[in-house]
């Protein structure tokens, strides 16, 4: 077993250090005067409860109303969805098909119709119907896009973080992401990852390469895609949008299920590619893109070890060490990292105090994991999407009450 350990030591250390790089900001000096266009779109499936909140949040950004226009995918809806957006001043396209159901899907089919209209943008943002975001959102990636990016993640906030502990774990979950892996690799020049919604693509990429990202995780699979054309993704933080986090643990099993099937459905077609365009340009930002995708592989693998250790410790003349191999001191450092560096995010942000006496069931959503992912890599086949109802109403002025702008007040 010493070879597995070795390689399960490597990638344990690996992002270990790659965690500590997203603890600190480089300073930036931004460029402020708006220049590109955007096309905002919306992908919307029975969404009445939410969607006109966001149109007219998106209304309020802080960017020249004529740099930006709102576009309004009404997917297959069966409720009053296109009206409510177009009241809120949305331009709101009607799709309707019987089996392609998916964002992926509607994406794709909104992005034909929008190369083909008079009026062209330099990028497009994507955001789900649960969104809020924040003022400057398009100001900020306007700076991304003149300084040469052209894949943009934006800061994944939490719209809803003190409703239930689900929400609030979810939340913290996030936050730590943000800064550990997104920011992280940003500052040390390898690839962020696309999460869905607060995403900026420019125009150029979507019309060479196609959108063509229909899986249960769309997002994944077009960040894996234009990786392995060389096209990296940046992290924008302080371009914010605040999603709407699950409020039960079965709707945050069910959509972690999802997101488990769908890298492992990404990772099968999109590493043996990856691992050659990595080898043929020498670009390390590839290989870690292979890495990211395994780390699902990675933690049934890290279960499985677990398990056979107990059941060695229980049949004692049988039993060895598995773990000959790993240093002691580090697995300890990694073990308490799991818990010191979420403390150490918190009160970077600082969040309320509530959000600490969340941190206390914290563990529960990080080791929900291991069942999550036996059975998104059980399920890996399935394509059905599941779609999660959303039903928290509410205006950008609740949210500047409910949370702090958590991705600057870290640099105050």
């Amino acid at each position: 077993m010493i070879p597995v350990q070795i390689i399960m030591f490597l990638f344990t250390l690996y992002y270990f250090i790659i965690g500590f790089c997203g603890l600190w900001r480089r300073s930036e000096k931004k460029i402020l005067t708006p220049k590109k266009s955007f096309a905002i779109i919306v992908a919307a499936h029975n969404e009445h409860a939410v969607i006109g909140q966001l149109v007219e949040n998106l209304h309020h950004q802080d960017y020249p109303k004529e740099l930006y226009d709102i576009f309004v995918i009404a997917d297959n809806c069966s409720d009053n969805t296109a009206e409510i957006a177009e009241n809120a001043g949305a331009k709101v396209c009607v799709r309707t098909h019987p089996t392609k159901k998916s964002k992926g899907y509607a994406l794709e089919w909104m992005f034909e119709r929008l190369f083909k209209m008079e009026r062209k943008y330099d990028a497009v943002c994507i955001f789900d119907a649960d969104n809020l975001v924040h003022p400057r959102f398009l100001l900020e990636m306007n700076n991304r896009l003149l300084k040469g990016d052209r894949i943009i993640q934006g800061y994944l906030d939490a719209k809803n973080p003190y409703d239930t502990w689900v929400s609030g774990t979810f939340a913290i979950a996030f936050w730590v992401i943000d800064h550990i892996v997104h920011l992280a690799k940003t500052q040390i020049g390898l690839s962020s990852v696309l999460g869905g919604t607060g995403m900026c693509i420019a125009s150029d990429v979507l019309q060479k390469y196609g959108w063509r990202a229909t899986c249960l995780t769309e997002d994944m699979e077009f960040t894996m895609k234009s990786l392995a054309e060389g096209i990296k993704t940046t992290w924008a933080h302080d371009a914010i949008v605040y999603d709407e986090k699950a409020l039960t643990f079965k709707q945050s099993w069910n959509q972690r299920k999802r997101w488990a099937q769908g890298q492992f459905d990404v990772a099968n077609r999109y590493i043996p590619k990856m691992l050659i365009e990595g080898w043929r340009h020498k670009d390390i930002k590839m290989w870690d893109g292979c890495l990211y995708l395994l780390q699902p592989h990675f933690l049934m693998i890290s279960t499985a070890f677990i398990i056979i250790s107990y059941v060695q410790l229980a049949f004692p003349p049988f039993y060895t060490n598995i773990y000959q191999f790993m240093p002691s001191q580090l697995m300890t450092a990694i073990m308490l990292a799991q818990y010191i560096i979420p403390m150490i995010i918190l009160l970077k942000i600082d969040v309320k105090p509530k959000a600490w006496l969340y941190l206390i069931f914290y563990p529960i959503f990080i080791y929900s994991w291991i069942p999550i992912i036996f059975l998104g890599f059980i399920h890996r086949n399935e394509h059905e999407w599941s779609h999660t109802k959303h039903t928290r109403s509410m205006s950008y002025e609740d949210i500047m009450g409910n949370v702090k702008n958590t991705a600057v007040s870290e640099d105050k």
